[in-house]
């Protein structure tokens, strides 16, 4: 099996990031089937869908006679057997369950054909563990698409310890041919690449929140600005050009006062206990009450990651 045979993908879920996928899967030729639980949720799926081509053909990245064209590409079914039948490739992005996930692929295993690879795009639940619900364990990896998957290029791409090398490479080819940028762990951890990096930067934000070291405007003002070096260098590729004994300088003196404790920040604690969880809720760091001001920044993001894709592009 390799991406040239992939035909037919099926798509779980109809949420943001199954939708995105979907469309995602769509714009680049493939046909979909995008399998949701209900009618109200394949109608969902289709205005999440539409108003990611609008985006793009308002961006100049699609026509507006193509927007037919992938549209057609995409079937809404609301069962698992529609869903499965003719299924070279899976990707599954259904709620962050280990049992859900489960159930899923032990059902598709015994639908889907027997080339079938089993995809999820878990943001950290473990390959291995998903793959004791079914027959092929060789035959499923986790493929972490970021949110929201129509405008983040990059994808994290996880093997269980039975996943096959045919898998991983017709893996990773697909995604490249879906137009993104596929990392490969070497072997699965927790969290993955992306929330281990990501979790180990909020840990000291939250941090230095909590101390009065900084405000949260100021600590999200600096990293929007390192953003932009690490859009150019990596971390470790920064330490090299910086010279990696200026780094241990730096860590000799500042490791030890970095925070380090392995319990949740007392502000996330917070959050929950009072249901203050951001903007879904209006109140998190920042309030975001002010609806204008919420889209607003959802249309700079927008913009900007729409930036890069043209940029990938050229």
């Amino acid at each position: 099996m390799t991406s040239q045979n992939i035909k037919t993908i099926c798509n779980l879920g109809t949420g943001t990031m199954g939708a995105g996928i979907a469309a995602v899967c769509a714009m680049a030729g493939y046909k979909v089937k995008m399998f949701g639980r209900s009618v109200d949720s394949i109608a969902n799926g289709y205005k999440a869908i539409y108003s990611i081509f609008d985006s793009y053909c308002e961006h100049h990245l699609i026509n507006s006679e193509q927007i037919a064209e992938f549209t057609a590409n995409i079937q809404g079914v609301t069962t698992l057997e529609e869903a499965a039948n003719d299924a070279d490739f899976v990707i599954e992005a259904v709620s962050e369950d280990l049992a859900v996930k489960q159930n899923i692929f032990a059902s598709l295993d015994t639908l889907c054909p027997a080339h079938t690879i089993f995809a999820s795009s878990t943001s950290g639940i473990s390959p291995t563990a998903l793959s004791t619900a079914i027959s092929r364990a060789d035959r499923l990896i986790a493929a972490h698409f970021l949110n929201p998957p129509h405008l983040m290029s990059l994808v994290e791409v996880i093997p269980g310890q039975c996943t096959s090398p045919e898998t991983i490479a017709t893996t990773l080819s697909l995604l490249s041919q879906l137009g993104k940028t596929p990392v490969l762990m070497k072997k699965e951890a927790p969290g993955f690449i992306v929330n281990r990096l990501q979790m180990a930067l909020m840990r000291e934000a939250l941090w230095m929140a909590e101390e009065g070291i900084a405000s949260p405007e100021a600590i999200d003002l600096t990293i929007k600005h390192l953003s932009r070096r690490f859009s150019a260098t990596g971390l470790l590729e920064g330490a090299d050009l910086g010279g990696l004994d200026v780094f241990y300088n730096i860590a000799d003196y500042l490791m030890k006062d970095l925070y380090s404790g392995p319990e949740i920040p007392p502000s996330l604690v917070r959050a929950k206990e009072t249901g203050n969880l951001g903007a879904k809720t209006g109140q998190g760091f920042y309030s975001w009450s002010d609806t204008k001001k919420l889209n607003e920044i959802k249309k700079l993001r927008e913009d900007i990651l729409i930036a890069w894709i043209k940029k990938d592009q050229s």
